[in-house]
């Protein structure tokens, strides 16, 4: 053991079912959320980035998620119920550590962790006895108690689930839905051992109104990966439906229309354009990954990613074909991107299908734009480094009647799509955008 950390008794550390201040590190579309709703809760909370501008727009009270008003972040900054800082040896003032980092994939589609890693060796030393270390980040079973749980050990001197409590609860956060509460949301728990199991539901209890315990962190993480298997593989169903109904002269819209008015027996899932976010696109390959170590092969979820993959180059063609029936060549042609962000009413371009469009039209000789309005100009990425600093084109008859053709890739509500009808040539409307429109049928292609 390292001496000079103090013990938690005698440095006065809560009894399990207190907590007076947390740290939540990772202060993006999951930690902020949390944060807040632990502070209205009225737990102390430290949120902790490594990004130094957002920790400093915070303290000035201004949020950079458009879902999470500034007023809510002032009002518990001024309240002194939350504060961030970029300095990670301030664990050792708190009594729980909540980690919400990303876990993107590596070029080759395997899982990368190094988000978790790094963090894991960053608190370590600082760790104190008796405190709770919780990871939010979805990922695949045996994450926890395996790569976390060896840095946090390796770097403080103590053992899981004797020195420090160790535990695993998937974020279920649902940007852009104004009737998803952080509060209302059922948080899973899985713990190392019955102690850490006891202690973070103690935690959660505090800002969630229903906690599920689990019986470990492993059960916990792989149910965090049903979750978003399930979504991906039954939109992969209806994509690859979309195609064939399409054939076949059948609106695919209507279909699901008609299906979900049964009671029971069906759950509606929606065609797209492709899969956006940080969950769906990746999270499945997690869980292949893990499944070759056991020898098991992932067949169901690896077709549903190429379908899903494939969505991009299917809309390209109904594009070239759309353009083809007005004599029109791709090559050359202006086409605008409506919608960037990878879902409506949100500012997350993660892993947004718009940005495949956008590369493959361009590949094909188009001249392409894009039009968002809560993205007003491309921000640097790993993956879209080249169309960073791109600007939103500007909302009116002049600027969107100058494309041969409007793509609908996310269906904000702020868009006004009885104006695109009038102002535009020609629509490819991937989301039903333009249902119940009144627009000439020749003018509007589905994809």
């Amino acid at each position: 053991m390292i001496s000079r950390r103090p013990d938690y008794k005698k440095a006065g550390m809560p009894k399990d079912n207190q907590f007076m201040k947390i740290a939540i590190i990772g202060l993006g579309y999951v930690g902020l959320p949390l944060s807040l709703q632990f502070a209205r809760s009225g737990v102390t909370v430290l949120g902790l980035d490594i990004d130094p501008a957002k920790v400093k727009s915070l303290n000035d009270g201004r949020s950079y998620i458009r879902h999470i008003p500034s007023a809510g972040v002032r009002e518990q900054v001024a309240k002194k119920m939350f504060s961030a800082s970029a300095d990670f040896t301030r664990v050792r003032e708190v009594e729980a550590v909540i980690i919400c980092v990303p876990t993107p994939l590596k070029k080759n589609r395997e899982p990368d962790v190094s988000y978790i890693i790094n963090t894991g060796k960053a608190i370590a030393p600082d760790l104190k006895r008796g405190t709770l270390v919780v990871l939010e980040s979805t990922t695949y079973p045996g994450t926890t108690e395996d790569e976390l749980r060896g840095v946090l050990e390796a770097g403080s001197g103590f053992k899981a689930g004797k020195d420090f409590h160790l535990a695993y609860s998937p974020e279920r956060e649902d940007p852009g839905n104004s009737n998803s509460k952080v509060a209302d949301i059922p948080k899973l728990v899985g713990g190392f051992t019955p102690a850490c199991l006891k202690r973070a539901v103690a935690l959660y209890r505090k800002a969630v109104k229903t906690v599920v315990p689990m019986s470990s962190c492993r059960m916990a993480e792989a149910t965090k990966l049903l979750e978003n298997i399930f979504r991906s593989v039954n939109i992969a169903l209806v994509n690859e439906l979309k195609v064939v109904y399409d054939a076949m002269g059948i609106d695919i819209w209507e279909v699901i229309s008609a299906a979900k008015t049964k009671p029971f027996g069906f759950m509606p899932f929606y065609p797209g354009p492709g899969l956006g976010g940080h969950c769906i696109p990746i999270d499945p390959f997690y869980l292949t990954w893990k499944a070759r170590q056991y020898g098991q092969n992932t067949r169901f979820i690896k077709l549903a990613g190429e379908i899903n993959t494939a969505m991009p180059r299917y809309v390209v063609e109904r594009v070239a074909a759309a353009l083809r029936s007005r004599k029109k060549s791709m090559s050359g042609s202006k086409i605008l991107v409506l919608g960037l962000a990878y879902k409506p009413d949100v500012d997350d371009d993660r892993e947004s299908p718009g940005y495949h469009l956008l590369n493959f039209l361009k590949r094909r000789g188009a001249q392409v734009a894009y039009h968002d309005p809560y993205i007003p100009v491309i921000r640097p990425s790993r993956e879209h480094s080249h169309w960073a600093g791109t600007k939103s084109v500007n909302w009116n008859r002049r600027a969107i009647g100058s494309f041969d053709a409007v793509i609908i890739c996310t269906a904000h509500r702020a868009v006004n799509y009885r104006q695109l009808a009038q102002w535009s040539r020609l629509i490819v409307d991937t989301r039903d955008a333009m249902e119940g429109i009144k627009t000439p049928p020749e003018r509007v292609w589905k994809a």
